[in-house]
């Protein structure tokens, strides 16, 4: 929000920026949140597929627990608590063994150990590969960071190992054009990933390799519709000479039984637009890519939205999601995407009730009462309509001008 100065120096802003300053502030929280009022602990829901999970470093200085919205509202207030954003499979540790003797005031019967939750260096206050906190206080101004969809870890720009942020699938804003980023050594666990077709690569500035294997960058424009991009941003993780096994066990070269570019992106993606939803016998990649040779340099990954729905679902590939313990990979619920729409959707839920419980207040309210509400509303206006008029248009509102005309409100009701 953008604000400005009076003659004293203070920031000055208006009604309008002021009312969507709360907006924006009430809808982000909603989002982070995910729509939850932070009433009730989660605990007793398991471990769920995404929410908020805070850390309290008061309580467990050694970063080894999370803990839940209502948790960090109700038992942790006045301590040192981090906002982790979220994580999946997690299940609130708040009270268990690892905080000793505190108990947890909302689910106080808890196990004492939650042994599926997954805990890095976030949970100290650390992120990225250079293990640095954030906000960074050896830094005036703060770098933006892009989240691992798979390790959920935080990094750097500069630490994603790219030659440039210009690498980044970007518009000519500046915006993301893509919806999830795997960092480095997580594409190292989904190199298969490098079979799909080019569809599921975001689209914008990428690293490509020219005809002399020199390392150059390009803008690479979608081609009908979004994601479809004119080359493959990684060509250098399939080479043509990778050798795979076919049905009968003959070897052929990946040339001729598979190749990701333009003559067979059509059929793939028919083929793979097929699978969603449903388990395959064959794999849809027309491939038996677990005998390909996927030896290339481990790189991170953008990918384009909805990547997720190509993934292929035959009962191979569901052996490898699971083997690899990437299988979230396919619930709709665990992307960040889905879980912000469902937070919105809560949200406008609870505007409209709370709207509705406005009026059915207002309208159960005995005529004596709905009449000193309407004068009230109507002395406010007609006092702030003579403070407008009283002072100069070229100063600011200041707290004590605000002050001064409740304070009139109020002797005008003694008054009366």
């Amino acid at each position: 929000m953008a604000a400005n100065l009076d003659d004293d120096g203070e920031q000055t802003v208006s009604i309008n920026e002021y009312l969507e300053s709360i907006e924006e502030e009430e809808l982000e929280a909603d989002l982070v949140l995910g729509g939850d009022e932070g009433d009730e602990c989660t605990y007793s829901k398991g471990y769920m597929k995404r929410q908020a999970i805070f850390s309290c470093l008061t309580c467990t200085p050694e970063g080894n627990a999370g803990i839940c919205t209502a948790c960090c509202l109700s038992c942790h207030d006045g301590h040192e608590v981090l906002e982790l954003w979220t994580k999946r499979n997690f299940r609130c540790d708040c009270g268990n063994s690892k905080f000793g003797e505190f108990s947890c005031k909302l689910s106080p019967n808890k196990d004492v150990e939650n042994i599926e939750n997954s805990y890095n260096h976030n949970f100290k206050g650390l992120y990225c590969t250079c293990n640095r906190p954030y906000p960074d206080p050896d830094l005036q101004e703060q770098e933006e960071m892009i989240q691992c969809c798979m390790c959920e870890d935080w990094f750097h720009e500069e630490h994603i190992s790219l030659s440039s942020p210009n690498e980044i699938p970007r518009d000519e804003e500046g915006e993301p054009l893509y919806e999830d980023f795997i960092c480095k050594a997580c594409s190292a666990v989904c190199s298969f990933l490098t079979l799909y077709p080019k569809t599921i690569w975001a689209a914008g500035r990428q690293s490509v390799t020219d005809s002399k294997n020199k390392s150059v960058e390009e803008d690479i424009p979608p081609k009908d519709g979004a994601g479809k991009l004119d080359n493959d941003p990684c060509s250098d993780a399939v080479q043509k000479d990778h050798l795979v096994a076919d049905t009968n066990g003959k070897s052929v070269t990946d040339e001729k039984k598979f190749v990701v570019g333009e003559s067979s992106q059509n059929n793939q993606s028919s083929s793979l637009s097929g699978s969603i939803g449903s388990s395959h016998a064959s794999c849809v990649l027309g491939v038996d890519w677990m005998a390909a040779s996927l030896g290339s340099e481990s790189r991170p990954f953008f990918l384009s939205k909805n990547w997720r729905d190509a993934l292929c679902k035959c009962d191979k590939c569901l052996d490898m999601y699971k083997e690899k313990h990437i299988s979230y990979l396919l619930d709709k619920e665990d992307s960040i995407a889905e879980y912000e729409k469902n937070a919105k959707q809560k949200r406008d839920e609870k505007l409209q009730q709370r709207e509705g419980a406005e009026l059915n207040f207002f309208n159960n309210l005995g005529h004596v009462e709905k009449m000193e509400i309407l004068n009230g509303i109507a002395d406010f206006k007609d006092e702030f309509r003579s403070f407008l008029g009283s002072v100069d248009p070229s100063k600011a509102i200041t707290t004590a001008d605000v002050n001064q005309i409740f304070e009139n409100l109020k002797n005008k009701r003694r008054r009366v």
